[in-house]
């Protein structure tokens, strides 16, 4: 977990627009039935309330005009998903417009109340409350017509298995909510020569909306200019608390990255940054670059907190980063370091800024002079990744400008690691690293990606989903 003593954010909570339904005609009928289907509404938005959400509930529908309402309420809404809890048999009318007029993908529940029906029991009524999958076929088809795309969960009211699989779409859902309602700073200038992360603002926008933020360079350096004697002071008392400060540290660069963070803080604040990618070549120690050496301490704070600041002006990472960090999974900026033979292992990290909440112990401040192939000097972060699982994310970019998603799931394993202020971890794919690495280089990725903990690839087919992007699962 995220050290005690930084604020993480707190995103925009995940809307979620909930209609329940069932056939009208059944309530004259079966008195009963009415009843149980809306306490098991009850029971599914509750259920939602818990997956840290907000549950916008349009009631329950009986008939193609309730529906219609329902529609105008949640599209006046604004939803990141919307969700129709089949309770029993409704027809198509009734939620069509629903999923046509509010733009917001959509999820449809079959849940039926148990496991099975007590078949020597139960007469018409009863089994109505069983029959949500009766109408699943008849929307899938419905909205392919109409041109909606939607997704399902089929299982029962407390069936774990299904909530798993529900509380992937509110996940995915709140990713893109990230990305739709995300403002990306883009500082600096494209590393020299790195073709590969190249990307054209305007992409983004308009496949995973949002908006890049262009910055300068100036916008930063006056702001640690403004910076006063105690405001560096506090935040280095807070990063001794944080880190551990190795004794390579130089008292004079460790206070300039103090107060090139506490700068960043303010950018980050008066743009209303959700993340932020950067890179400044500089020359001969002159004031731009200078600045451009401080950002490890203040860029591995603000990805703490829940704003990804990675280097290298790698904005499709920053976004990568984003995600996982929305998954809760952290996501720290990586790439290949070497490969062991003898251990089986693919080694892999970066110099630069570093997600505190997914180091195996307290992380470590190390005094550098150098950086591998940059100019620069002063504090960087280094670390072991949390041993176990861990998922690799990135944002790959295709000939036509389409991104996609690519992933890899493997296990951080101990073992000797490079000390070089480095985030690092020993990766254990299953399989040999030669050819793990040869496959995934051949997916499309970048040289660069965001590391995560846990397995995530059933939560990034999600977020794939709803994004509209091909997602590719390296496994050898």
């Amino acid at each position: 977990m995220t050290d005690p003593l930084i604020d993480r954010i707190t995103p925009r909570r995940t809307r979620v627009g909930l209609v329940a339904g069932g056939l009208g005609a059944y309530w004259p009928q079966f008195p009963e039935l009415l009843p149980q289907l809306r306490a098991s509404a009850r029971r599914v938005a509750a259920r939602l309330s818990d997956l840290d959400c907000e549950v916008i509930d349009a009631g329950f529908v009986s008939d193609a005009q309730e529906g219609a309402a329902a529609a105008e309420r949640l599209r006046v809404a604004d939803c990141d998903l919307i969700i129709g809890f089949l309770t029993t048999y409704l027809t198509s009318s009734m939620l069509a417009p629903i999923a046509q007029r509010s733009g917001s993908p959509v999820l449809l529940l079959n849940l039926q109340p148990t496991e099975a029906m007590d078949h020597a029991s139960f007469g018409t009524g009863a089994w109505l409350a069983y029959c949500g999958a009766c109408p699943l076929p008849e929307m899938a088809n419905t909205f392919r017509r109409v041109g909606v795309e939607f997704r399902s969960v089929s299982g029962y009211l407390e069936d774990e298995r299904a909530w798993t699989r529900i509380g992937r779409w509110i996940k995915a859902a709140g990713v893109r909510a990230a990305f739709r309602h995300g403002r990306h700073g883009l500082l600096g200038h494209l590393y020299p020569g790195m073709m590969d992360v190249s990307t054209d603002p305007t992409l983004v926008s308009a496949q995973l909306g949002g908006h890049v933020e262009i910055l300068e360079v100036d916008d930063l350096r006056v702001r640690v200019e403004q910076v006063t004697d105690a405001e560096t002071g506090a935040r280095m008392e807070l990063a001794r608390k944080v880190f551990t400060v190795d004794e390579s540290v130089v008292d004079e660069d460790f206070a300039w990255g103090a107060r090139v963070s506490v700068a960043l803080d303010r950018l980050v604040a008066d743009f209303g940054l959700d993340s932020l990618a950067y890179y400044h070549r500089g020359l001969d120690g002159e004031a731009h670059e200078r600045v451009g050496a401080g950002f490890i301490l203040g860029a591995s704070l603000l990805t703490a907190r829940g704003i990804p600041a990675v280097g290298e002006y790698e904005l499709r990472t920053s976004l990568a980063m984003l995600l996982m960090d929305r998954l809760g999974a952290g996501g720290s900026f990586t790439e290949l370091q070497a490969l062991n033979f003898r251990d089986n292992v693919v080694e892999m990290g970066h110099d630069g800024p570093a997600h505190l909440a997914i180091s195996a112990s307290r992380p470590l401040l190390r005094g550098l002079g150098v950086y591998h192939g940059k100019r620069g000097w002063g504090v960087s972060v280094e670390f072991d990744v949390k041993h176990g699982p861990v998922t690799l994310c990135g944002l790959a970019q295709g000939r036509d400008g389409t991104f996609s998603i690519v992933a890899s799931e493997g296990e951080v394993v101990p073992g000797p690691l490079l000390e070089i202020g480095n985030t690092t971890s020993r990766v254990d794919f299953g399989c040999d690293p030669g050819e793990w690495t040869d496959a995934w280089s051949a997916s499309g990725i970048a040289h660069h990606w965001a590391l995560g903990t846990g397995h995530r690839a059933g939560e990034l087919a999600a977020v794939a989903d709803l994004l509209g992007l091909d997602l590719t699962v390296v496994r050898v």
